[in-house]
């Protein structure tokens, strides 16, 4: 009873205002907090200005990068369907670190028998009530793809350790590689090539019912990951779904293929004569100057005649390509290929399209004015293209980029009817493919960390060129109102857009729909066209050929424009509220 009777009168002591105390609801009212309001500006976020990222957004005048060249003899195997390359890369070290081992992506390696993508990209419990896809996961005979590597040694033969973990490979120097130096060496590799049609995936082949293959060959060399002065070594993992970040370099390559088949590649063909027949080669001189129409280099005719049989000698295509971040090439028999010129500013630049017979009539209707429509339209809205060719491939069940040529599906019915709705798929990837050329092949992000950098800001100007093409086919009427269901959505599946892209749910609208409708607000309503335009543009002039962060695009569209956009900035970008 005393314990009891002490307890209360304590309580009653503790609860019970005396000698003029506040209420509980005043206390509140004086308590300290931090700024927790919507408009609290971006400083605590953004990192801290410095001599390679000003704070106008620019880049300073001690920002530097790494170049990389690369010399490759690479050799199709049709029959065997393998990849067998030798390449001699030359690494310059422009950063003002020394450094003690280089970083090399092998992507195919998440192909491999004992890669972890399937564990993280298998689909989840549903894969047990699917017999087909747990076959394929558990009981299946895996298939065996990823890099063999036969040797790195240096420019005298030496054997060069290194050591491989999953998609990426450290290169051991034989001795530190101070600033300015450069180191060159020697890989020599091959892999098997998957059929992406069974196998899925951003390269490959697909396998035709009349027995040839259309290759669409990416990611398929050892190739040099990103040093920067913002993170050190770019050697986050590549597990399938958030892209790549490379440096800029030199390719000096040969393809070797089939005799019968058509190629086209990153980079100029230095030997037309040889590659092509003489009237294809006559053709190929003439779209050189051919702006209003496209004309065949290959014809529908000659690609059916190479259809039918299999070369059983070889050809080889030589490439180069200046100032690029990456290779890629398609090569088949089955290929038709029609161009035309488009002037750029004081530049001429080349509108390709390859495709087998079974994409037309459609292909030969739009592909090549879809190409010379989206540069002339990013063009406007950034700088001038500065490639010589930009080439839209026709593969089913694609849609990817790489410098000056992407992957784009898109046919109509075998008896070549098509509907509106395909119709407008296939104009719709190869503008979003062929934009990737300005983000991120030249406003160089990176899209292992950012995918929103490149996939977002690509689909806002999207926007903006599929409406130049076709504004009853692509109305802009519902770009931002289409992502209100998403942003309304289950907070727990929601994330923000400053997120990696391996981390979130709902990746196509975190990365691609959503910023483009933030972008698509800003300058149709926020910012009105001319001041959104200029500061976009300063934006990409400023980072072309370079390497911007988040907050080089945050700080450059408000210094550019005298607007204080931190408020939507955090709204948008740093959070999922709506």
């Amino acid at each position: 009873m005393k314990k009891i009777g002490l307890i209360a009168c304590i309580a009653m002591f503790v609860c019970t205002p005396f000698f003029g105390q506040e209420t509980e609801q005043e206390l509140e009212k004086q308590q300290a907090h931090y700024n927790i309001s919507k408009f609290k500006q971006l400083h605590e976020e953004l990192p801290t200005p410095n001599k390679q990222h000003t704070a106008s957004g620019a880049p300073g005048y001690e920002y530097t990068q790494q170049q990389v060249d690369y010399k490759m003899n690479i050799v199709l195997d049709e029959e065997n369907n393998k990849l067998l390359g030798n390449e001699t890369i030359t690494y310059h070290n422009n950063s003002k670190d020394i450094l003690d081992y280089l970083w090399v992506q092998l992507d195919q390696n998440m192909r491999a028998p004992d890669s972890e993508t399937p564990d993280i990209s298998g689909g989840g419990p549903d894969v047990l009530y699917n017999p087909a896809k747990f076959t394929k996961m558990f009981m299946g005979k895996p298939f065996q793809g990823g890099f063999n590597i036969e040797f790195i040694k240096d420019t005298n033969g030496n054997d060069i350790n290194y050591m491989i973990n999953k998609t990426m490979m450290r290169v051991d120097l034989p001795q530190p590689l101070a600033s300015g130096e450069t180191f060159v060496f020697n890989i020599k590799w091959w892999y098997n090539i998957n059929n992406y049609m069974v196998d899925r995936g951003r390269s490959g082949y697909e396998a035709f019912p009349d027995g040839n293959n259309l290759y669409v060959i990416a990611q398929f060399f050892p190739r040099l990951a990103v040093y920067n002065n913002v993170e050190g070594w770019q050697n986050l993992q590549f597990w399938g779904r958030s892209e790549f970040a490379l440096e800029f370099g030199n390719y000096d390559v040969t393809i070797t293929t089939p005799k019968d088949h058509i190629l086209n590649a990153t980079g100029v063909i230095q030997n037309p004569k040889e590659v092509f027949t003489k009237e294809q080669y006559k053709r190929y001189q003439t779209a050189q100057n051919t702006y209003n129409n496209p004309i065949f280099i290959v014809t529908p005719e000659e690609a059916k005649k190479a259809e039918k049989g299999k070369s059983k000698q070889t050809k080889t295509w030589k490439i180069y390509a200046e100032n690029v971040r990456d290779f890629a090439f398609a090569s088949s028999r089955k290929f038709i290929w029609d161009a035309m010129a488009v002037q750029l500013g004081n530049q001429k630049v080349m509108a390709y399209s390859l495709y087998p017979n079974e994409g037309n009539p459609l292909w030969e209707e739009h592909s090549t004015r879809a190409v010379a429509n989206t540069l002339e339209v990013y063009s406007k809205h950034t700088f001038d293209y500065p490639y010589p060719h930009a080439t839209s491939i026709n593969a089913q069940r694609q849609g990817m980029e790489y410098p000056m040529i992407c992957w784009n599906g898109g046919r109509p019915n075998e008896d070549g009817k098509y509907s509106d709705r395909t119709k407008k798929g296939m104009i719709g990837v190869i503008t979003h493919e062929v934009g990737h050329n300005y983000f991120p092949m030249i406003v160089n992000s990176d899209e292992r960390q950012w995918t929103w950098m490149d996939e977002g800001i690509n689909s806002f100007v999207e926007i903006l060129a599929e409406y130049n093409y076709d504004p009853e086919l692509f109305p802009m009427d519902k770009k931002a109102k289409d992502i209100t269901r998403y942003m309304s959505g289950d907070q727990s599946r929601l994330s923000p857009i400053m997120s990696q892209g391996d981390n979130v749910f709902n990746f196509g609208a975190n990365a691609y729909a959503k910023p483009a409708a933030g972008l698509f607000i800003l300058r149709q309503t926020i910012m009105g066209p001319e001041l959104f335009d200029h500061a976009f543009k300063t934006y990409a002039n400023r980072w072309k050929f370079k390497h911007p962060t988040p907050a080089d695009f945050f700080r450059s569209m408000e210094d550019a424009s005298a607007m204080d956009l931190d408020w939507f900035w955090r709204g948008w970008f740093y959070t999922t509220g709506a």
